[in-house]
């Protein structure tokens, strides 16, 4: 496929029945407030900027027509050019959102609610002090407009809408394997670095970034994630795939660099995410209260619908057994981990967690979906076993 045909996938779309387009000209409220407003006025179009991805910031007030009652509202449609990910944010309060869009071929999705954010910066942290509260990033293919409901109390809401362009330098990034610096990390443990492709590779534009790495006194434990996206995509997709999320982390969310520390696709490629030297403790913003003894490693895909394939697996297992044995982890075991704050373990939480564990482990959220935990168990023998056997070698 084209990179702009970046989708959820086919098993995905079986799932998104199309719609009826009538009233989409219309907004009303939700509940017994509904009022009617005005259809959208005009095609919106992305901005192109230089880091690679095509991007459209809309402050949802600014939308004519917009009512404001106490339980929420629905947008009129906001017709676009295309865009293949959408995410929406807003800086207080909270509720469910949903949303539908019109795909280029194919026609109106059902409504469909938007899994909210549950990754980020730990409370206390400089970095979550600009942060804004936000759904996931959602790839929804080819599409051309959008209606949304927010339902609660959402102050200074923003849509985002995103649309990665591929790069010449995309059809081969896979083939550059390990480059960049060789310095020491501060500990070395006896498994070696696996190859890895390193922030230049996929094309991060530093000038997206603010402010300084942060690191860890240790590594205990592994975070899993899933990026909730195609699992047909191909090669040269994913150095695109990595950049708009890195533009919704720091543009859209506020975060200092890309949440993960590693991301793995479905080639059994391992990806640098943020900053800071793949050899050290960077501490990241993907499990919302453990990023202070963690590493963040997200697979590239949607493992509540996917399998699981061998080569993601094997990239897990490597970054898991490269990245504990420097600090005697014991990827079988488990360990007491005091949370810092997050949406189900309290501040000052002491918790026993997998040492390499899943994100709903802890957090509320279907992260990393039932095929990739159900994965977990044969992910922590075989990291083991790479462990002795390179200790034993």
């Amino acid at each position: 496929m084209d990179f702009s045909d970046l989708a959820l996938g086919r098993r995905d779309l079986t799932r998104l029945a199309t719609a009826a387009a009538a009233a989409v000209g219309a907004a009303a409220t939700i509940g017994a407030r509904a009022t009617a407003a005005p259809a959208s006025a005009g095609r919106r179009r992305l901005h192109r900027h230089p880091d690679g991805v095509d991007a459209l910031d809309l402050p949802l007030a600014t939308l004519p027509g917009l009512a404001r009652p106490a339980d929420g509202f629905r947008t009129a449609v906001i017709e676009t050019e295309r865009f293949t990910a959408l995410g929406v944010t807003w800086r207080r309060g909270d509720g469910p959102v949903r949303a539908r869009w019109r795909r280029e071929s194919g026609g109106w999705t059902e409504w469909r609610r938007l899994p909210r954010l549950t990754h980020g910066p730990d409370p206390d942290s400089p970095e979550a002090a600009g942060a804004r509260r936000a759904t996931d990033l959602v790839w929804t293919g080819p599409s051309d407009a959008v209606q949304l409901e927010l339902t609660g109390d959402h102050r200074d809401s923003m849509l985002a809408l995103l649309r990665p362009r591929r790069r010449a330098s995309d059809r081969t990034a896979g083939r550059q394997g390990s480059a960049g610096s060789r310095a020491s990390a501060p500990v070395e443990g006896a498994v070696p670095m696996p190859g890895l492709l390193y922030r230049k590779a996929w094309g991060a534009d530093p000038r997206l970034r603010n402010g300084r790495p942060v690191y860890n006194d240790r590594i205990r434990q592994v975070h899993v994630h899933h990026t909730v996206n195609s699992n047909d995509y191909r090669r040269a997709d994913v150095p695109g795939m990595i950049r708009a999320m890195y533009r919704y982390h720091t543009q859209s969310l506020g975060w200092s660099d890309i949440g993960y520390n590693f991301l793995v696709d479905r080639f059994g490629q391992l990806w640098e995410g943020r900053a800071g030297g793949p050899r050290r403790a960077v501490r990241g913003a993907h499990t919302l209260g453990f990023n202070h003894a963690s590493v963040g490693v997200a697979a590239i895909g949607n493992y509540e619908t996917g399998a699981v394939g061998k080569p993601t697996i094997r990239a897990l297992v490597r970054v898991a057994a490269w990245k504990l044995d420097p600090y005697d982890g014991h990827p079988r075991r488990t360990v007491w981990i005091r949370s810092e704050g997050s949406d189900r373990y309290r501040d000052g939480q002491l918790v026993e967690l997998p040492t390499i564990d899943g994100h709903r482990d802890t957090n509320e959220t279907a992260c990393p979906g039932r095929a990739l935990y159900r994965a977990l168990p044969a992910v922590r023998r075989r990291t083991a076993r790479r462990m002795r056997e390179f200790r034993a070698g």
